[in-house]
């Protein structure tokens, strides 16, 4: 029990502190597609140290939420870590706590008070912000629960350990309709969840144009500094999620020892490395959508997880 905690904290601690450098990545790497120069990709790292060395202004028309949402926002993603395999294919302490629905509920609940922290502010820009991110979630929402259905249909379960398993136990499940049209609903969600293109342009600052970075607009200091590391942290949970649970939930460590922990963690790296660039590449090459055309583009992925559920034969 003391080595399954031990590797649980190794998993949190990978999620915490690499989350930043994949994220400069992304940024490094878009930059260059467009011929650009580009910042290092240790600049999210000299962002945080930088914000946490600031003061905060707080409106005085604020309340609590305003103070604590940073921090819930930060946390959620860390308490969808200890439910997710990491770094091994065999469940940790927690590992059954909580599944894929728990997962998107947890993280829902730190977007859900950022929201409220963006309204208490009192500010227009936090209230356009917030309900143009809320739109955008009641429409991803809808197809987190069919993928949810369709993994449950084809794995009998949602527990991720349970349903990675699942993938690589035959050829036949892991080349099935379902399985490849569940990871490009998927990976449609991660864009439009983290305010990537085309759902939302992370590196535009214009406010009128602005959805997930308006909530943002009135912090500073340290509590910008949460939210932002918490975005990080986001954007590396969910494509573990896709890449440990659904693609490719190969690499991971099989033994508990140092040596299996350390190899999955390279082997992880590189599998988001991989995914990192693919997302680069439909950022570089698509355009931000308008506004009332983000329904279109996730009614597709709305379609394809139906699809992915319906030719999933039934087993009784």
């Amino acid at each position: 029990m003391a080595v399954h905690i031990l590797f649980n904290v190794c998993q949190v601690l990978v999620v915490l502190l690499l989350s930043p450098f994949f994220q400069g990545l992304l940024t490094r790497i878009e930059e260059r597609m467009q011929a650009k120069r580009g910042p290092s990709v240790w600049q999210p790292y000299y962002d945080l140290w930088k914000l946490f060395h600031k003061n905060e202004v707080v409106s005085t028309q604020s309340t609590w939420i305003f103070r604590f949402a940073p921090y819930i926002y930060f946390v959620s993603p860390l308490l969808v870590t200890l439910l997710i395999p990491v770094l091994t294919d065999y469940p940790l302490f927690m590992a059954f706590m909580g599944d894929m629905v728990a997962a998107g509920f947890i993280l829902s609940a730190g977007a859900f008070f950022l929201l409220l922290a963006a309204m208490d502010a009192g500010t227009v820009y936090g209230f356009m912000g917030s309900s143009r991110t809320r739109m955008v979630s009641s429409l991803v929402e809808p197809i987190f629960i069919i993928v949810f259905f369709s993994v449950s249909f084809a794995a009998n379960s949602t527990i991720p350990y349970i349903v990675q398993a699942h993938w690589v136990s035959t050829p036949a499940a892991f080349y099935s309709p379902t399985h490849l049209l569940i990871v490009v609903a998927f990976i449609m969600i991660i864009l439009a969840e983290t305010g990537r293109i085309p759902v939302d342009n992370p590196a535009g600052h214009f406010e009128l144009a602005m959805i997930d970075e308006a909530r943002t607009l009135e912090f500073s200091g340290s509590s910008l500094a949460l939210v932002k590391w918490g975005g990080y942290m986001k954007f590396m949970v969910l494509s573990i999620v896709l890449l440990n649970v659904l693609l490719t939930p190969w690499g991971l460590a099989a033994h508990l020892s140092g040596v299996d922990l350390l190899a999955a963690i390279l082997r992880i790296s590189l599998k988001l490395a991989g995914f990192v660039v693919l997302v680069a590449v439909v950022e570089t090459s698509f355009a931000k959508l308008r506004l009332f055309r983000i329904p279109d583009f996730l009614g597709v992925a709305f379609v394809t997880a139906v699809v992915a559920m319906i030719v999933q034969p039934f087993h009784f």
